[in-house]
This record gives structure tokens, sequence and C-alpha cells, in this order.
């Protein structure tokens, strides 16, 4: 009796064990599939805003000097930051770089400020220092027209305002056409 309860108990085991392997074979086929994707080896890669080849709808900005953009052909790069991000403080000095490397001139370059803080972004003077800067709240008329999902999010733009590409990092951007 006492024996055929452990052989019983050691079939059970076994088919646990069988079980549990089949469900960890799964988990990891599912995790290859959400690698190939996120890498973009397979399938399309995250919708990071406006579509490459789209130019952003009507929208008006006013910049913290005081001047009014709205028109994104003469815009090169347009860079979107969020007081609340906790990836922004770290992608503005790489977006400086960028502007400065490919010497974007400032005045084409806007860099929008979704902000929704009390107190002052500290990087704002870093970003004045190579774009315009415009502050807007969350989901502001820029954000919109750009359609932008995420932050910081950066589109690199042709001379007839449409988006050449767009990331989340300004260093894995192509080198910007000449005009």
């Amino acid at each position: 009796m006492v024996m055929a309860i452990l052989i019983a108990a050691v079939a059970l085991v076994g088919v646990l064990c069988l079980l549990d392997l089949l469900l960890t074979f799964g988990v990891i086929r599912r995790l290859r599939e959400h690698t190939a994707l996120l890498s973009g080896r397979g399938g399309q890669p995250p919708v990071l805003g406006l579509a490459k080849g789209k130019a952003p709808g009507a929208f008006s900005a006013v910049t913290a000097s005081g001047e009014v953009v709205t028109d994104a052909a003469k815009l090169r790069m347009v860079a979107f930051f969020s007081s609340s991000c906790s990836a922004c403080p770290e992608r503005v000095p790489p977006f400086a770089e960028y502007v400065s490397s490919h010497r974007l001139e400032r005045d084409s370059v806007l860099a929008v400020i979704q902000d929704g803080a009390a107190e002052p972004v500290p990087y704002l003077d870093q970003i004045a220092g190579v774009a315009l800067v415009c502050m807007e709240p969350v989901d502001g008329e820029v954000a919109k027209a750009f359609e932008v999902n995420g932050y910081p999010l950066f589109f690199l733009l042709d001379a007839d305002g449409a988006v050449v590409d767009s990331g989340f990092d300004p260093a894995m951007l192509p080198e910007p056409a000449a005009v």
C-alpha cells in the first residue's frame, strides 16, 4: 500500500515537471518573439509618434523668447521633453551634442517641454542654448501635431517639414540632409 502511494506521488511529480517544462518552453518562445519585435528584426517597430514621411498637422507655438513658430518646414529637428520624465535629463546632453555636431541653426530646432510641474525644469538653460524652447501643457498643440506618445522624443525633419526619422535617443538619428 505504501509503495503504491509512493509510486503515484513520483508519477504525479513527474507529470507536473513535464507540464512545467512545456510551459517554460512556451514562455521562452514568446520572449524570443518579443525580443525580435523590440529589436526591429521582426514585425513593425514601435510607433514613436508621427510616421516617417508624414508632415505634422497645423500648430502654433510661442517660444520662451516670444517668437511664434507655426511652420514645420522651417524646422530641421523637433524635440519633446517632459518635466515629469525621468529619462529626459539624461537625453539633454546628447540632444545638444547632436544639434551642435550637425551644425543645426538654433532657429531650425524646436524643443517642446511638456510642463506639468510647479518647479522650473532644471535643464532648460542647456536646451535654450541650442534650440528655440516652447513650454506647453501636456497634450499641447505641438505634441498633438506630432502625435507624441512618449518622452523624450526626437523628430528629424526634411526641407518640407515631413518626418525623416524619430526616436527616443538623438544619438541614434541619422545625419540630417543638407538643405
